[in-house]
């Protein structure tokens, strides 16, 4: 949600139409490297975060060479029993309601920008809407640096 201008003393009003289609964003983010990595789904799932880490440890080369400290919420299909975690990928779980210390919760205002207060008439608009946004913001290395690279 955002502020939308609006007449004094007048409810503001933004078109929109309620569905159950669902467009998941994934973001893994290095606050040292300033690489970022995004991903799109309809679904989340031990299954697809699974695949998605596996994809995530191929594209950012982890293994014996690359060791990566992953850190995640407590999200249910973030957890540990049952899910196979690729070579290289180490998991670290924050406490519970710190979504502050997760680097990529900074950046979620910035790939909203292209979508708020907007319509669109299937999850296939958006899903493109969203996929540039990503795009333009894995090429802004100085945005990732400045948002999600913490003083402490």
């Amino acid at each position: 949600m955002r502020r939308v201008w609006a007449p004094r003393g007048e409810r503001p009003v933004a078109v929109g139409h309620h569905r159950f289609e669902w467009l998941y964003v994934t973001a893994f983010v290095s606050p040292k490297t300033d690489e970022s990595f995004w991903y799109l789904s309809t679904g989340v799932s031990k299954r697809d975060f699974e695949d998605m880490l596996a994809l995530f440890a191929r594209e950012a080369g982890a293994g014996r060479d690359r060791i990566i400290l992953l850190v995640l919420d407590n999200a249910g299909w973030h957890s540990p029993p049952g899910l196979t975690i690729p070579e290289g990928i180490f998991l670290v779980y924050l406490p519970p309601y710190t979504p502050e210390l997760q680097p990529a919760e900074t950046l979620w205002v910035h790939l909203d920008e292209p979508v708020v207060n907007r319509h669109f008439d299937s999850l296939a608009e958006l899903d493109a809407v969203v996929a540039r946004q990503c795009v333009r913001l894995t090429a802004d290395r100085d945005r990732i640096r400045g948002q999600a690279g913490f003083h402490w």
